[in-house]
């Protein structure tokens, strides 16, 4: 199986990449030395940039056998460096430290590849430092940028990076993926990967545990729930509830390592004196680790409006007798049930109160007050 087997639905982006590859040589002389990869959650935008990382260090073009496929794709190649945030941004401090590694010649592989999964994060100031880098690069250098869409990242950037464009794969597509690569059953798998819409990773996740198909059941039966101001109160607490024990069971354990870490760094003892610095780097940490818990949270929330957009769209589906299949089908009942109640002007109203939920909450207010206004324009 080579690196290239995991890009479902992707066969257009493979071409461009393997053909890539093979005209890159060693030299750096025909290597497009920016690359923004683009396309919707779950598409693969990330699994796309690693394969190439794999195929660029291959001898081979990415067989998947070879010490360097097999490293790259378990992210311990010492030439391929991986940027990720679980806080809400990349700043620039960080962004100056591994452009300054960009310019070391590679250890093993052919290139020094440098991959940032959440470029759309990426501050004013953090692209400023990185748009340096990108313009004028070391001959055997390549940066990969991922993020949802092209204008998520800065003109300047964009316009100095080859574009790869991923598209949503087919309901088809992950089925087999999993009937094939995971051992799922066939009903389940085209279950979940109708209820992921397109995303590969939530569809697994979905097929793999019982808990997260129940929790979404629970979410969909939200809007047939809701009959009075109380319940739309109760539904926004329980989903803020959740979300945020979710964000504290993830984050919790984690920032108990951090600190651990951070005081062997120091030398600091449980009761003995604090060395200069220390107490500023302790509060750096805190606020890193307040980021990574608030978005954390925020995205859970997040999944449950999209599942939620989903039960919507399939409503007015329903109401407009598209014959589309629906995305939640084991959720039918409920479906038609609300496609009697709503009207088709109803059920888009109901849509843009989810929208504008989801708005809300990316301009940073607060979850709960957004999820109950949201709630009172689902009850209808």
């Amino acid at each position: 199986m080579t690196v290239w087997s995991d890009l479902v639905g992707q066969e257009p982006v493979v071409a461009t990449l393997q053909a890539a590859v093979a005209s890159a040589g060693g030299d750096g002389r025909s290597m497009t030395h920016a690359w923004l990869f683009t396309g919707p959650p779950g598409s693969g935008r990330s699994n796309a940039a690693r394969a190439f990382a794999a195929g660029l260090q291959c001898e081979l073009g990415g067989c998947g056998e070879c010490h360097s496929c097999t490293t790259a794709r378990a992210g311990s190649h010492p030439d391929i460096t991986l940027i990720s945030t679980d806080g809400l941004s990349i700043g620039v401090k960080d962004i100056r430290q591994y452009v300054r590694s960009s310019a070391l010649r590679p250890a093993l592989g052919r290139w020094q590849i440098l991959i940032i999964e959440d470029a759309d994060r990426l501050t004013d100031e953090a692209a400023n430092a990185l748009l340096k880098a990108i313009e004028e690069p070391s001959r055997q250098t390549v940066w990969m940028l991922c993020a949802p869409a092209v204008d998520d990242v800065s003109v300047t950037i964009r316009s100095r990076a080859r574009s790869v464009l991923l598209r949503t794969p087919s309901t088809e597509a992950i089925t087999g993926l999993l009937v094939t690569r995971d051992g799922v059953e066939p009903e389940l798998a085209h279950a979940v990967a109708a209820a992921s819409q397109g995303h590969i990773g939530r569809a697994r996740g979905l097929a793999r545990d019982a808990g997260a198909r129940e929790r979404r059941r629970a979410i969909l039966s939200i809007p047939v729930s809701l009959h009075d101001l109380g319940d739309c109160l109760r539904a926004a607490h329980q989903v803020n509830e959740e979300a945020t024990a979710r964000a504290k069971d993830y984050c919790d354990p984690a920032d108990e390592r951090e600190l651990d870490d951070l005081r062997t760094t120091w030398g600091v003892e449980e009761r003995g004196r604090r060395p200069p610095g220390y107490a500023g780097a302790l509060s750096t940490l805190q606020k890193d680790q307040d980021r990574r818990r608030k978005r954390m949270a925020r995205d859970s929330i997040d999944g449950v409006l999209l599942d939620l957009l989903s039960f919507c769209r399939d409503v007015l589906t329903v109401q407009c007798a598209t014959g589309v299949d629906l995305v939640n089908a084991d959720v039918a009942d409920d479906v038609n049930e609300l496609a009697r109640v709503w009207t088709p002007e109803s059920t888009i109203h109901t849509i843009d109160a989810i929208v504008e939920c989801r708005a809300a909450l990316t301009a940073n207010a607060a979850p709960l007050l957004a999820l109950e206004r949201m709630m009172m324009g689902l009850r209808r």
